[in-house]
């Protein structure tokens, strides 16, 4: 085995000549994310789908995948035959996954093994750092048609952004940059393994309508009424909650959903996070029974007041403005008995930057797009009206109906939510609201 040094090489053809191997990581005392960068002749990431971490775990060549090395933190799996001709470089990398910089690390190594034989080591400490808060560790690269390493060692200030934009990606100015979407995705796994698919179904949903980077907090209105108590019974509310959750993880990194309950009356139960999502809904009906009406316009009321308190129940007298837009997911099976008050409600949110998507569930016709499937009646037409209320700023609401919250698939659905909301964001902006 040799022993590594910064700046040292490796000829990997003269001691794995098969070019598949390998590399196993540590980095004691922080909590620590590697990633691999395959990276063209002009050192740049030409195509995205070549960094490979946790959430992206192998090259669409298969050439550098994640892999778990016995005794390591973590590791890759290396086939560097099955590397395309235009990657010139493998730069593997460590970013702080979260507070702290790379000089509170104790101890940590990179290694190169084949088998159980362990060919080279790049041992390091935090004493070697300051207030570094990403490692160019290592790279692999070509030369004169022949793969070597080399040891590296050179830390970044600005952390796993600062290593993006170095490779020649591009790190957007929003409240959420790579690094916290990488420790989002790693909370998912970890607490909430179940919204892992979701997660990405949203994620892709939200790339088609162009807004893989905006920012929102999500709100979900749920219908206690006693008709819907088989829905509750059977779990599909939780299973419909959970796709929103996973939705609202790609539009917040606090992992959380506000949550509202209405019937007779409202209610605001603590939010569904990731830390508590598994049986949530059971927990709040047990805590708050199903209630014998249906009020849309009083549940409208008290998510206006929770978001805009200086509008209070009444008409915003001015155009407000959020750090962040509110997207409400309006759950119900029925019709309000509050009418004349949720179209008041409607009108005066159109001024607030709020967009209201009701879904019936039941026997329904999908209004405008024909969305889904159609029926020759609806239970819904007041839900219809509303998504056509005249007397409004702008158009600040969308309807469909299901006949059961997982009628359709995770993929459907998110498509299904992001119909109009994307429309609206541009009028919402257009008129000052956001």
């Amino acid at each position: 085995m040799t022993l590594l040094v910064k700046g040292q090489r490796l000829n990997i053809r003269e001691v794995i000549p098969t070019g598949s191997f390998q590399v196993g990581l540590v980095a004691g005392g922080l909590p620590v994310d590697f990633a691999c960068f395959s990276l063209d002749s002009a050192g740049k990431l030409s195509d995205d789908r070549y960094m490979t971490f946790f959430n992206q775990t192998c090259t669409p060549c298969g050439g550098v995948a994640v892999c778990n090395v016995q005794g390591d933190a973590a590791g890759f799996a290396f086939q560097l035959q099955k590397l395309p001709a235009s990657i010139e470089r493998v730069v593997v990398a460590a970013s702080v996954s979260e507070g702290g910089t790379m000089s509170l690390l104790r101890s940590g190594y990179l290694r190169i093994i084949e088998g159980e034989r362990e060919h080279g080591r790049f041992s390091f400490a935090g004493s070697d750092f300051s207030a570094e808060r990403a490692l160019m560790l290592g790279e692999f690269y070509r030369k004169e048609g022949v793969w070597r390493f080399m040891a590296v060692g050179q830390g970044f200030d600005g952390g796993l952004d600062a290593l993006v934009t170095y490779f020649g990606g591009s790190v957007a100015d929003d409240p959420l940059p790579a690094a916290a979407k990488v420790s989002l995705e790693k909370k998912i796994a970890s607490a909430a393994p179940q919204l892992v698919n979701l997660h990405k179904a949203a994620g892709v949903s939200l790339q088609k309508a162009g807004l893989e980077q905006h920012r929102a907090r999500v709100c979900l209105c749920l219908d206690i009424s006693g008709s819907m108590s088989a829905l509750y019974k059977k779990g599909l509310v939780q299973a419909f909650a959970d796709r929103i959750l996973a939705l609202a993880c790609q539009f917040d990194d606090d992992g959380a959903i506000d949550v509202f309950l209405f019937g007779e009356k409202v209610h605001q139960p603590a939010p569904m996070e990731l830390s508590n999502c598994q049986g949530y809904i059971q927990q709040i009906i047990q805590r708050h029974p199903l209630e014998g009406d249906t009020r849309y316009g009083r549940a409208m009321e008290a998510i206006r007041k929770f978001y805009f308190p200086e509008n209070a129940a009444g008409e915003c007298l001015g155009l407000s403005k959020a750090a962040q837009p509110v997207y409400v997911m309006f759950v119900t099976d029925g019709s309000t008995s509050d009418k004349a008050l949720t179209e008041k409600q409607l009108r005066w949110s159109s001024k607030e930057p709020i967009f209201w998507q009701f879904m019936g569930i039941g026997k329904g016709r999908k209004s405008k797009n024909k969305r889904l499937l159609a029926f020759a009646d609806s239970d819904f037409p007041f839900l219809e009206s509303l998504d056509d209320l005249p007397g409004r700023l702008i158009d600040n609401a969308d309807y469909f109906s299901l006949s059961s919250p997982d009628e359709c698939s995770d993929a459907a659905l998110y498509d299904l939510l992001m119909t109009e909301y994307p429309g609206w964001l541009k009028l919402a902006a257009q008129h000052g609201l956001i």
